[in-house]
């Protein structure tokens, strides 16, 4: 093998797979894995730049599965160890412009969209942060329907927003039920923001695939067996719907002894998050009852294959190089997505060179509350 790059130190290829101490990761000048070997055992040609070292660690990125991108580049997130991101709540033109194929262009994550969210006329979020274009008014089935016909070939997920936060209306369950059926003949999951018990209900009667959030209203053991009867997962933002009396980190552990599917998610737009790896996010996961490798395989592993389909988020032989060379353990230290010395995306890779990580985002910035 002539160029290409020799990753060593701890290797964890995702899934269920053991970490491996001093160990390579080869990748080919094409940008693919060649090979996984002990270091010892694994003959590394000259030509072949080493990074790592004894203390490094290489597995897969984080997946995002709930952010805005409105509010935080792509890029500015793959320096921080994101290697894919799903956008879930955008107007059509930008998410459009961020959807990215099988390949997103070197120096950016993979990126799958919602585009608007489906809400009933005058609904959330078309009254707040997504008054300009972030919402698709459906008021009859029909017109639900119609809806998701026309984002079929633009979108990777359909999403409906159940809130009735401060009186705003929500779609009915006739609605909800449309845009599910017609979401499923398309061959389209659903999520759903669903916080309080009643509109998380409302979407588990409807038949939805994921919930988007933890509900912040304490759920009771009956929804929580039925969110586990209906075998769905639940992205966490768990981090950003802790403040104030939310229950959002008690329904989170609930979920998790129930043994609902909890993936990693920041909602990123909210206050206090910024793009990247969020540690905070990693350990309310590892508190709710998964600890820290559970949490690591909830931000990787299960992320990926939510947000990219079966068989993402690990490191294979053969296969274009998507992962990340940390400086130290992260299920010892989250913070160590703060410095990835390297993230890969389909066998392109990024040097970081940025240390300063930014930490408010511009909805901090502009004084307002955020989007989820």
């Amino acid at each position: 093998m002539t160029g290409g790059l020799a990753l060593v130190g701890t290797v964890w290829a995702g899934g269920d797979a053991a970490p491996l101490r001093d160990h390579v990761v080869l990748i080919d000048p094409a940008g693919r894995v060649d090979r996984i070997g002990p270091l010892r055992a694994v003959d590394v040609p000259g030509a072949v730049r080493r990074l790592g070292g004894p203390d490094a660690w290489i597995g897969p990125g984080v997946v995002d599965a709930h952010v805005h991108v409105a509010f935080g580049a792509p890029q500015d997130a793959l320096r921080y160890g994101v290697v894919a991101l799903r956008d879930l709540g955008a107007p059509p033109v930008l998410a459009a412009a961020v959807r990215t194929s099988a390949a997103p262009p070197p120096g950016s994550p993979h990126v799958r969209v919602a585009g608007p969210l489906l809400t009933a006329p005058g609904g959330y979020p078309s009254r707040s942060w997504g008054s300009r274009g972030f919402a698709r008014f459906v008021a009859s089935a029909d017109e639900a329907r119609a809806a998701v016909r026309e984002l079929v070939g633009t979108v990777d997920v359909v999403k409906v927003a159940l809130e009735p936060a401060g009186g705003q209306p929500t779609p009915s369950p006739d609605v909800v039920r449309a845009v599910v059926d017609a979401a499923h003949e398309a061959g389209l999951r659903v999520t759903a923001h669903a916080l309080t018990s009643a509109m998380v209900t409302r979407a588990l009667d409807a038949g939805v695939d994921e919930l988007c959030h933890t509900p912040v209203e304490p759920m009771t053991s009956h929804l929580v067996e039925r969110v586990a009867a209906a075998g769905i997962p639940v992205v966490s933002t768990i981090e950003t719907l802790s403040g104030g009396r939310s229950g959002a980190p008690a329904n989170a552990a609930a979920l998790v002894a129930a043994g609902v599917p909890l993936v990693y998610g920041t909602d990123l737009g909210n206050v206090g998050t910024s793009p990247g790896a969020d540690p905070r996010e990693l350990h309310r996961l590892a508190d709710a009852g998964l600890g820290g490798w559970g949490a690591l395989r909830a931000a990787t592993t299960l992320a990926a294959e939510l947000v990219l389909g079966a068989g993402a988020g690990r490191i294979v032989a053969g296969e274009p190089a998507t992962l990340v060379v940390l400086p130290r353990d992260p299920v010892a230290d989250p913070s160590a997505w703060r410095d990835p010395g390297v993230v890969a995306v389909a066998g392109a890779f990024t040097t970081s060179a940025a240390k300063r990580r930014p930490e408010l985002s511009l909805w901090r910035a502009r004084g307002r509350s955020g989007p989820a």
